[in-house]
């Protein structure tokens, strides 16, 4: 079935180039959709991820356009709408029209939504089969092969499971055999590989691309493109008896919503600057529709980009994988919210790689990095400012700022960008989230309560615009990946509900955040969710215990009335989990509410306990828990490892060199396999954890009293 190398290819534009486009245009694509059930996290994933690109390149001033769609043509819809007892049609429009609730959900702002059975697509599809039957890429012959219905694809001998199993879906798959009118693929293997060889981004990440040329230089056949076996498709337009088979009706959609061959938007936004796509259907889009684009002589799309799947239990989720490994995305957001899942999504999942879901992983990073950490930002800066300024956004002295912060946020701008650049959301995150950390550690260093205390007033108020001012970048740097919370945080700010930046670049210069705005702190933008007590000793071992009161608390810098909580060093009974109110200082327990007193002790009782200060000489992550740290400690000229539930508040960086606070005389215990020698106290105001600390530098193993 293959045909001569020597065939003379149309003339086609320079692809990857920017002929025909001004510069500052983005287009960018998701897969269209399958409705033959409702969607699941997977496809929410590759969504949410295409949303981000989109809505970065808006915000940068470019030109955008976002396409998604489905794909309703097909012998699986087909079957499936007979046995529903309803036409094709009638059964894939309710599920459609789930789809766009969801992304509607989501917030995801697509610029066209493209249905294959719209006529839009389905003359421009015909027309794209008459032109590559006429030019002789198409031609009729009878196929016989291994047919997965669920893929709607062939596949070898060598490419199926034990037991003649589809690779994917893991379903028996169907020999078959019938008269088909067939795409010369194989004539294109070469100027597929030159191309791939000069534009070696064109196929990313690296891996896939690497994946492609084997696969490539392996042989190409040539491909059915049409099939006698169902009805429901679009008829070739000179054969009524056929239907064009989903190679060229789905892969068209991409040009076909643009008005190809010759509408504005075409004209405007192709070649795509990327099709992002799951890595299972990777060689339609890096092989056969760029054979596709080559015959009809159109310039090939930038980049395709094929991401990882998200797993299960070592497996890809799906609709169809057996074992039926499907987690709904709307019952995820009516449990978590938008943000949650969408920083979920971008966050945990390696951009190019596969990922792990479980609603443990899901919470922990809400606990973690949205409530403690960027929650945490918001919740202090706001209540210092409330506390020790009446409220408003002091106006910065000249020359009393350090400058310290405002370096750190455009150094974190152009991270960000170059991440993004490349694609790779969870590095742009990262660096979002050093920031974000940066300025809880700059408050620590800082300590706005002892400026206070001492009388430095400007420098109390430079310090407080400068982390304000951070937040508002935050907030910033956040809109391409969150809807809701930018403008919650602004909000807090004193910014006001309609408050948004004109763009990207002018969003991100500093000094914005106006004196005398009045901030708003009404409620935590995070709440923190708890865990249930199975996946609490999933997450690990953590242990904390309520043990005094807001005197201890104001030490840290923590809001008065916030508990101090034992980070680690034994398990609690189960009289003290119950009464213990959960909080971020371990994995497993918590603190009690603040103002709230959970028993009393007699001085004596008091008197037992040994407090000391101790300094951090060495900190690691536990071998065996992603939520303890093992820090070495100096008390004194003794030196002690502690094993402290700090992880999630805490890089080990961040400790060394740090004075804490440490119960000395606490019993020894093993916490996961590791000897723990005393317990770390700290401050929990139910939005984040400090440590307890001193407010002059002392001695190591210094006495409390």
């Amino acid at each position: 079935m293959a045909g001569s190398s020597a065939t003379q290819f149309p003339a086609q534009k320079p692809a990857g180039s920017q002929a025909g486009r001004g510069r500052g245009r983005f287009y960018i694509t998701t897969p269209i959709y399958y409705p033959n059930d409702r969607l699941h996290i997977g496809h929410t994933y590759t969504t949410v991820a295409a949303d981000a690109l989109a809505r970065y390149h808006r915000l940068r001033g470019d030109e955008t356009w976002f396409l998604t769609g489905t794909d309703e043509h097909g012998q699986k819809i087909e079957r499936a709408a007979r046995q529903a007892g309803k036409e094709p049609l009638e059964y894939i429009d309710p599920i459609v029209e789930a789809t766009r609730q969801l992304w509607q959900r989501l917030h995801i702002s697509y610029d066209d939504f493209i249905r294959t059975t719209e006529p839009r697509h389905e003359a421009r599809v015909q027309q794209i089969f008459q032109r590559l039957y006429d030019q002789g890429d198409i031609y009729k012959g009878v196929y016989e092969g291994l047919y997965c219905t669920a893929c709607e694809a062939y596949y070898t001998e060598a490419e199926l499971l034990d037991g003649g199993r589809c690779p994917v879906h893991e379903t028996p798959v169907e020999r078959l055999q019938e008269e088909s009118y067939f795409f010369r693929l194989s004539r294109y293997a070469e100027p597929l590989l030159e191309h791939i060889e000069r534009h070696p981004g064109f196929i990313q990440p690296p891996s896939r691309r690497n994946e492609v040329v084997a696969f490539i230089r392996q042989g190409l056949q040539d491909l059915s493109v049409s099939r006698t076996s169902f009805r429901w498709g679009i008829p070739v337009p000179f054969d009524p008896d056929h239907v064009i088979y989903v190679w060229i009706d789905a892969l068209a959609n991409y040009i076909t919503a643009l008005g190809w061959p010759d509408g504005d938007l075409y004209r405007r936004f192709w070649p795509a600057d990327v099709h992002l796509i799951g890595k299972d259907i990777l060689r339609f889009h890096a092989i056969i529709w760029p054979a596709l684009l080559m015959a009809l002589g159109e310039p090939l799309p930038r980049c395709v980009y094929g991401h990882g799947w998200l797993l299960i239990d070592g497996g890809k989720i799906g609709k169809s994988r057996a074992g039926g490994q499907v987690i709904d995305p709307v019952q995820l957001i009516e449990k978590y919210g938008v943000d949650p899942v969408r920083y979920f999504l971008l966050r945990e999942v390696p951009f190019g790689d596969d990922g792990s879901y479980s609603e443990e992983a899901l919470v922990r990073r809400l606990n973690t990095d949205l409530a403690n950490d960027l929650g945490n930002l918001a919740w202090r800066t706001t209540g210092m400012i409330q506390r020790f300024l009446d409220g408003r956004i002091p106006r910065p002295p000249a020359g009393a700022s350090d400058g310290v912060l405002a370096a750190a946020a455009r150094e974190t701008a152009a991270r960000v960008e170059q991440a993004l650049d490349r694609f790779d959301l969870p590095a742009a995150l990262q660096a979002i989230w050093d920031l974000i950390g940066r300025a809880n550690k700059y408050i620590d260093e800082q300590a706005p309560w002892a400026l206070r205390r001492e009388g430095r007033q400007d420098r109390l108020e430079a310090v407080l615009y400068d982390v304000a001012e951070t937040a508002r970048v935050v907030g910033v740097l956040l809109s391409p990946f969150l809807v809701e919370t930018p403008a919650r945080l602004w909000t807090q700010l004193g910014l006001g509900p309609d408050y948004r930046p004109a763009g990207w670049q002018q969003g991100l210069e500093w000094g914005q955040l106006p004196a005398g705005a009045r901030v708003v702190r009404d409620q935590p933008l995070f709440p923190r969710i708890e865990l249930d007590e199975p996946a609490a000793r999933e997450a690990g071992d953590g242990v904390t215990a309520a043990l005094a009161g807001p005197a201890v608390a104001a030490a840290a810098g923590a809001e008065a009335g916030s508990p101090v909580a034992a980070a680690a060093g034994t398990k609690p009974t189960p009289q003290a989990r119950k009464a213990a109110a959960a909080g971020p200082a371990g994995a497993g327990g918590g603190a009690a509410p603040a103002g709230q007193v959970t028993g009393q002790v007699t001085i004596e009782e008091f008197g037992r306990i040994e407090l000391r200060t101790a300094r951090v000489i060495h900190a690691e992550k536990h071998p065996r828990a992603d939520r303890l740290l093992r820090l070495e400690v100096d008390l004194g000229g003794e030196r002690r490892q502690i094993v402290a539930g700090i992880a999630a508040h805490y890089r080990p960086e961040e400790l060394v060199g740090k004075t804490i606070v440490v119960v000395a005389n606490l019993k020894p215990a093993v916490i996961r396999g590791v000897e723990s020698q005393g317990m770390v106290l700290a401050a929990e105001d139910g939005q984040g954890l400090a440590l307890l600390t001193t407010d002059r530098p002392i001695g190591e193993g210094s006495r409390i009293r």
